[in-house]
């Protein structure tokens, strides 16, 4: 695990205003009004060193929000681990599989298991490699997917 994992993490949505559920070009229309708001160059020379310095501060976590939302590949992985996060504070692993004990469903590409709720833990291919924990669709379930 990598020490980056193990330290809380920063709510990149919410350092932005945004929803999760917004689109790129949304979150760039708040990162732009942000940016505009904290940057350095904007404040004004009679406000006191504290607030120039929270301005700046603030100026840079917005940078590094957009550094992760702003880009599909980064706000896939960060969507995703939110995900899993979400997930472990749910509740205890009720299994433990292998990708290879799942069903393979070719018209959606992904992975899918039968709970005993009868509901199903489903998996996206692309998901399979970068995800550990799974839902149930139905119940509050959870398998962990392990990789060989």
């Amino acid at each position: 695990m990598m020490a980056s994992e193990q330290m809380p993490r920063k709510d990149w949505y919410s350092i932005l205003g945004a929803d999760p559920s917004e689109n790129v070009s949304d979150l760039r229309q708040k990162y732009q009004k942000l940016v505009l708001k904290y940057h350095p160059d904007k404040q004004s020379t009679d406000v006191p060193a504290g607030t120039v310095e929270e301005c700046l501060q603030k100026f840079i976590e917005v940078d590094q929000a957009w550094k992760v939302l702003g880009n599909e590949e980064t706000k896939t992985q960060y969507d995703l681990q939110r995900r899993e996060d979400d997930l472990r504070n749910m509740g205890p692993v009720d299994a433990q599989v292998y990708l290879e004990e799942m069903s393979w469903n070719e018209d959606d590409h992904s992975f899918s298991l039968s709970c005993r709720c009868g509901g199903k833990y489903c998996v996206s291919k692309d998901e399979a490699e970068q995800v550990n924990l799974i839902s149930c669709d139905t119940c509050s379930l959870i398998v962990e997917l392990l990789h060989s």
